[in-house]
């Protein structure tokens, strides 16, 4: 019975004693309730079987969430890349080394890892959009800071680009954290895919908007440019007219309790209709959960490992187009380096759309070929509705079934980018193999992020705060050293060497497939044992 009662979804037991007691007492009192009502027509198994909708919301309303949850996720890889065009110039103004600057690049990225897990931590447990609003509120002061930074003060430069990045890092996990709330497991890869053109706009964008802001109107411009743009993004989703209502299951449920006016714009758009229509009590606070011990799950924790090393290998490419394409073709100006970013951005903005429709494919496929063969034969015990419930859908599979193709692509086409820069080529086929390289590697990372919220779907913001963390860490390594090994093993090498990184990452796939299901039957174990002893 215990088992039965932790499969039911939306609730998914944490592993916290104190939450999953929590929880579960939820569950224990709803079919208490049902059978007060009805002492002898209650049928426990029957109630069980009931399916509640995950949300309230319309699948139109859905999409309306995502679109602006991805506008805002637009501004951390923005305020990231449209700093690359002018990364020369600002050498020159500042007096200091590429490296120098570079490193202001890289202290962007560690913070850009770090501050998740502060935001996305607190939005699990205070709410999505006052979160959402504070790293809009930080994220533009510190963009007026950059704007007026001394060009003699190169440590002002570093220490506000910091605090940028801790304003603007965080809304990639926190609209990981709305979809999670709002979105089923069937649902979450063409979200997921639609989510991530947004933040995939900032790499495809932003190089050009620097490039061409810098060479007009002076590197300044740039800042004022995102210190206004984050600013509107505040006024869009803050307490006026907003199509962002507050998602957060612990304190809406599935959208239909109203929560506390503080969590309310004034003239809501999107839920007004669905906000009260539920006279329940609003969900138990969770208690706090270190997001850290998420790294012991050895599922979650390989496949942190390997989207990282994939992730810093993508930045390497992309924090070196500045300086190698200006040596190599030096008949572009900033602008025109800023457009050469397009290839890249365009690839991941395309690879975005299609491979999340590929996500979702898979699982309804997947999912139709298992209830299929449950009917076909009887005989197994499994009825054709419980092929979905996570005991029996070998999730793993679903998901990283095509990783392998891509991977295969994405490192044979990091090589050829290499040795096309090495060897002077034309300028058209490091972009070509650029569009690749984009596409390949957001494919490969909107799968990953798929599957880790799949496995820890409660901590949706914590776990992709975590995948930040991570991979940004990572990619803070690789920026801090790409100039230093181009310098001494040349391009060519250098990028064999950042694809044997991908190499000797690429067993992990098949660990998971073949392990993962085992890993979470324990999980899904020590969760029933938390259950049953809370009923007992």
């Amino acid at each position: 019975m215990a088992d039965n009662i932790v499969e039911q979804e939306p609730v998914v037991l944490s592993e916290n004693n104190n939450d999953d007691r929590r929880e579960t007492a939820t569950i224990v009192g709803d079919i208490e309730e049902n059978k007060i009502k009805d002492p002898e027509g209650f049928d426990l198994e029957k109630f069980l079987a009931q399916e509640k909708p995950y949300s309230v919301y319309t699948l139109g309303e859905k999409w309306a969430i995502v679109v602006i949850s991805s506008i805002a996720g637009v501004f951390s890889p923005l305020t990231a890349n449209i700093y690359f065009p002018a990364i020369p110039e600002l050498s020159r103004i500042f007096g200091k080394s590429i490296e120098l600057i570079n490193l202001t690049v890289t202290m962007y990225m560690v913070l850009q890892g770090i501050s998740p897990m502060f935001w996305g931590t607190l939005s699990d447990r205070l709410g999505r959009r006052p979160i959402f609003l504070a790293c809009m509120l930080v994220l533009s002061l510190a963009c007026v800071g950059l704007a007026r930074v001394p060009t003699n003060a190169y440590w002002l430069l570093m220490v506000l680009r910091c605090l940028q990045a801790a304003g603007s890092a965080s809304t990639v996990a926190l609209g990981a954290g709305v979809i999670g709330d709002i979105a089923t497991r069937a649902e979450r890869g063409g979200f997921f895919g639609l989510y991530s053109v947004g933040p995939m706009i900032g790499p495809c964008i932003g190089p050009v908007i620097g490039g061409a802001l810098s060479d007009g109107l002076g590197w300044r411009s740039i800042f004022w440019f995102l210190c206004i743009g984050a600013a509107l993004c505040f006024i869009l989703i803050g307490w006026g007219s907003s199509i962002l209502p507050e998602t957060l299951r612990a304190l809406v449920g599935d959208g239909s309790i109203k929560p506390h006016p503080f969590y309310r714009p004034l003239f809501p758009i999107i839920g007004r209709k669905h906000a009260g229509v539920n006279d329940q009590e609003k969900p138990p606070k969770k208690p706090f959960v270190n997001p850290l011990r998420i790294f012991f799950y050895p599922d979650v924790s390989l496949m942190l490992l390997f989207n990282a090393t994939l992730y810093a290998v993508f930045y390497g490419v992309t924090a070196s187009i500045s300086t190698l394409f200006s040596d190599i073709y030096p008949f572009l100006n900033q602008t025109d380096i800023g457009l050469c970013f397009l290839a890249i951005g365009g690839g991941m903005a395309f690879g975005s759309v299609i491979g999340g429709r590929a996500l979702d494919s898979d699982y309804r496929r997947i999912k139709t070929r298992l209830e299929q063969k449950a009917r076909d034969h009887p005989e197994d015990g499994l009825l054709p509705e419980d092929v979905t419930k996570e005991e029996n859908f070998p999730l793993e599979y679903a998901r990283l079934r095509m990783v392998p193709y891509y991977y295969a692509i994405y490192i044979a086409t990091v090589i050829g980018y290499g040795w096309c820069l090495d060897k002077k080529v034309n300028i058209a086929g490091p972009l070509i193999l650029q569009i690749i390289i984009g596409y390949a590697i957001i494919v490969i990372m909107n799968t990953v992020q798929t599957l880790l919220v799949d496995l820890v779907p409660n901590q949706s913001s914590s776990i992709t705060a975590c995948n930040n963390l991570v991979r940004c860490s990572f990619g803070a390594a690789c920026v801090s050293v790409i100039d230093i090994i181009i310098r001494n093993l040349g391009v060519g090498w250098t990028y064999v060497l950042l694809a044997g990184l991908c190499i000797a990452v690429g067993p992990i796939m098949f660990i998971v497939l073949r392990m993962g299901p085992t890993w979470r039957g324990k999980r899904r174990a020590r969760q029933a044992a938390a259950a049953a002893a809370a009923l007992s």
